[in-house]
């Protein structure tokens, strides 16, 4: 199994989501023990779940990634 690792920065957009209060508690109590940010804290474990995804779900967003690209 892969280790998380926190990268010191990034650019990015942003968005609006909407997160149980449970989930959005173990995520702050994360960040505060790695003394990172919520946000940082969130990047990095949709990161490692998208870099861990069914081998299905990663081939289908391979293939809209690269629809996507072809429309750009």
């Amino acid at each position: 199994m892969q280790k998380l690792k926190i990268p010191r920065n990034h650019s990015g957009i942003t968005k609006t989501l909407r997160l149980p209060e449970n989930l959005v508690n173990d995520i702050q109590i994360l960040a505060d023990l790695k003394n990172i940010s919520f946000n940082k804290a969130v990047i990095e474990l949709l990161d490692f779940s998208l870099k861990n995804l069914d081998d299905n779900d990663e081939e289908l967003i391979e293939k809209k990634r690269k629809e996507f690209e072809k429309d750009l």
